[in-house]
């Protein structure tokens, strides 16, 4: 289903100039894998004991992104995100079947902290995968201003606009991201009895809040924008995938250990 509309949406929006915004019957189609998609995630993750590897990650992530995608699609004009951000879903949506992963092991699993933990985290990665989808219809809308002649994407929202809106994007992410990381340290001190455990993860992820952090200081004092704004926030979305996604990947798959 979701390949079906990412394939719709391409085909009456970026190939041709079809109509703007969500039709109703659009928007209604959209929450019915989102809806196949949650339970799948749920049942998956949460039916017999907890089981959250990089697959199921990933699937969590790109499902808040098509959601989110949905909901900010009510108040802003977020027009040519469509394809990319269905096709993505559709690419993470069986990976748990393929990569099962192994089931959390260990008291601290079925913990409220850990749970939100993993909540806001998770949150905080839909958030930025949006932000990199921005980034990237913008990459594709300042090209296309300095582009003589057709116009490839008729539809896309005005580079100020999308410009406005990544940067929105990424402040909201930003506090979850922070939220996540006092989360984690508040987890890890009641655990473990220390704070950090300064490991590949934890390094990742507080270098991806530094340069989030950098992003949006360069932004409020020297105006960063266009290019400059697409490779920040791809550098940070990098570091914010090996955090957990990719030291996951290399655990279970690459070593078959939890």
């Amino acid at each position: 289903m979701y390949v079906g509309l990412a394939w719709h949406f391409w085909h009456t929006r970026w190939r041709r100039e079809g109509p703007k915004g969500l039709r109703g019957w659009e928007r209604a189609a959209i929450l019915v894998p989102l809806a196949l998609h949650a339970w799948l995630l749920y049942h998956g993750i949460f039916e017999k004991e907890l089981r959250f590897g990089f697959a199921q990650a990933l699937s969590v992530m790109m499902f808040l992104g098509a959601a989110l995608y949905w909901v900010e699609s009510l108040f802003y004009p977020v027009e040519g995100m469509q394809p990319l951000v269905l096709a993505l879903a559709a690419v993470a949506a069986p990976l748990p079947a393929l990569f099962p992963g192994l089931a959390a092991s260990g008291a601290h699993a079925q913990a409220a902290e850990f749970k939100l933990h993993l909540a806001l985290a998770m949150i905080a990665y839909g958030l930025f995968v949006i932000a990199l989808l921005h980034a990237a219809l913008m990459a594709v809308a300042e090209r296309q201003l300095h582009r003589k002649g057709t116009v490839a994407f008729p539809h896309l929202p005005p580079l100020l606009t999308l410009e406005t809106l990544l940067f929105r994007m990424i402040g909201v992410a930003f506090l979850f991201l922070t939220l996540t990381l006092l989360s984690g340290i508040a987890f890890s001190e009641a655990l473990f009895g220390r704070a950090l455990r300064f490991d590949h993860k934890t390094v990742f992820a507080l270098l991806s809040w530094v340069i989030f952090a950098w992003l949006l200081a360069g932004r409020l004092r020297y105006g960063w924008r266009g290019r400059t704004a697409l490779r920040w926030t791809l550098t940070g979305f990098v570091m914010l995938l090996l955090a957990y996604v990719g030291s996951r990947f290399v655990l279970e798959v690459l070593l078959g250990r939890s």
